[in-house]
């Protein structure tokens, strides 16, 4: 759809209220370009864009999603370009006298759809067979790379069965402020990753001596069902021990300890699991104007056709909700639900004042770039991952999921800590929705990652998943495209390999501390 001078200017507009469209012209459209229905544009606009479909004077509203956006900063003709520049944006919605949960009926069962996935003792169920360590401190991470490469190369070999290792390296665990209210959201959050459901219940840490979390701090008794059904008490290789002399020494005992989790998890097999027991969390980073029109309307069919299946999905990042707070309490499926999410939205405005920020400081430059003008344009297009259904739940940082159905987990918007807590939450299955493209990944859980246009998925074509470009392309709906991402799930949960498992992409763990550092 490459647009010249005077040629045609394509355009979606998403609500018959809106008062802008966005252009969707691979490469934008010129000045002179005239839209379908005869509006012709002022200016030269950039794919993503939005152009005034109405003369908007200073002070008009703008609308998109049917919801304003912002108000013009100054006078915008017909054909104009609506940009941040011209912009104002509103204040945020205040969280008194919100809608009353009012949820819309439950989506009738879906009926049939399996996986082939690891059964764990405690009823969850892996995606992968993977062998995590964890760590109590950052200290210990050079000697961990060092005992994870030794693991792949001499070990790994000879466990067919077992998918890889991982090494849950992260910044926290000493010269923190570890009895700080706050501090429970970065040690909830390591304990709960060490039992996500893709490391089979196989618990080994790996410690200093001298650091403030402890290992019977990070995981005391009890804090993991699966080794406790077992009786036995946590593995921990310890490396300040006297009886290690040398490096090598160090490294050989984490090799001698990771024999016998290994020699367990060998002997998995994959077996038939009802759709019932996935646990998706559901993302979008580098978002662009498209990511509320493609990407994201796919990722909500796709949501809701999982809630059906009986199984749970999270949806997240505070910033990019706040704006909708009103549509997301009235989901709720009770008063309670509701409650929990404006108690969410306060902690995190909380949070952001304290920094002396609000939620505004949450748009990048890519985001701008591609068409997004501000949080309350962004939030309108990041909340449709979450479907129609109502809201079942609401969780905070760090904590694990214990229930069915879609689930509001309350993270930062930030790629890295949004995944990380998700996995702490319980995920064994991520989507990720991206308009300006990301190589994003994680060594602990799939990633499938979806493009919100067609430039993209062409570009990017060995690290997009699925294409959603199709949908404003025309060549597909967003039902098609939904139908596609969720056999897809179960394609991948069977064993399917992404892109980026095939590149071996892995960001790192990146811990929510908001407790002071000393």
């Amino acid at each position: 759809m490459n647009t010249a001078a005077g040629a045609a200017a394509f355009t979606i507009r998403m609500h018959p209220a809106d008062n802008v469209a966005i252009v969707a012209n691979d490469g934008g459209a010129s000045v002179g370009a005239v839209s379908p229905d005869g509006l012709t544009l002022v200016e030269r606009l950039p794919q993503g864009h939005k152009v005034a479909l109405q003369a908007l004077p200073k002070g008009s509203e703008v609308r998109r999603y049917n919801v304003v956006i912002g108000h013009t900063a100054v006078d915008i003709p017909a054909g104009g370009w609506v940009n941040e520049q011209r912009l104002l944006m509103p204040e945020a919605r205040s969280l008194e006298g919100l809608p009353a949960a009012n949820p819309p009926a439950e989506l009738p069962p879906l009926h049939g759809h399996t996986f082939q996935g690891y059964r764990n003792a405690d009823g969850s169920v892996g995606t992968r067979n993977l062998l995590a360590i964890t760590t109590t401190v950052q200290c210990v991470a050079g000697v961990l790379d060092v005992a994870v490469e030794r693991i792949r190369s001499e070990l790994l070999p000879k466990y067919p069965n077992v998918d890889g290792v991982v090494g849950l390296e992260h910044t926290y665990g000493c010269g923190v402020a570890i009895d700080a209210p706050d501090a429970i959201i970065p040690i909830r959050t390591l304990r709960n990753i060490a039992s996500n459901p893709n490391f089979g219940g196989e618990v080994m840490v790996l410690s200093l001596g001298c650091e403030k979390l402890q290992p019977e701090r990070l995981l005391p008794p009890g804090s993991i069902p699966i080794a406790d059904q077992r009786g036995e008490a946590q593995d921990v290789v310890l490396l300040q021990d006297e009886k290690h002399v040398g490096f090598m020494s160090m490294v050989d005992s984490i090799l001698t300890q990771a024999k016998v989790h290994l020699e367990r998890l060998n002997t998995r097999q994959r077996e038939t699991c009802p759709a019932s027991d996935l646990v998706v969390g559901v993302q979008c980073g580098g978002s662009d104007a498209f990511s509320g029109v493609t990407a994201n309307p796919a990722v909500g069919h796709a949501t809701d056709l999982l809630v059906r299946a009986g199984a749970t999905v999270m949806f997240s990042e505070v910033t990019e909700v706040r704006d909708g707070i009103d549509l997301l309490t009235t989901r709720a499926a009770s008063t309670e639900v509701a409650n929990a999410m404006v108690r969410e939205m306060a902690w995190y405005d909380a949070y952001l004042s304290k920094g002396m920020v609000d939620r505004s400081a949450n748009t990048t430059p890519g985001n701008k770039k591609g068409g997004l003008s501000n949080i309350v344009e962004k939030a309108m297009g990041s909340i449709v991952k979450s479907g129609s259904g109502p809201i079942h739940g609401v969780i905070s940082p760090g904590e694990k999921v214990t229930q069915k159905g879609l689930i509001f987990a309350a993270t930062p918007a930030s790629d890295f800590i949004c995944g990380t807590l998700q996995l702490a939450a319980g995920m064994n299955l991520h989507v990720f929705t991206t308009g300006r493209g990301t190589p994003y990944g994680l060594a602990e859980c799939p990633v499938i990652k979806v493009a919100t246009r067609n430039d993209l998925a062409r570009r990017w074509h060995d690290l997009m998943d699925i294409n959603a470009g199709r949908i404003a392309s025309g060549e597909a709906t967003i039902e098609e495209v939904g139908q596609e991402l969720f056999q897809l799930l179960l394609d991948v949960a069977s064993g399917k390999r992404t892109w980026a498992e095939h590149w071996k992409l892995h960001n790192a763990l990146v811990l929510f501390n908001p407790a002071p550092v000393t």
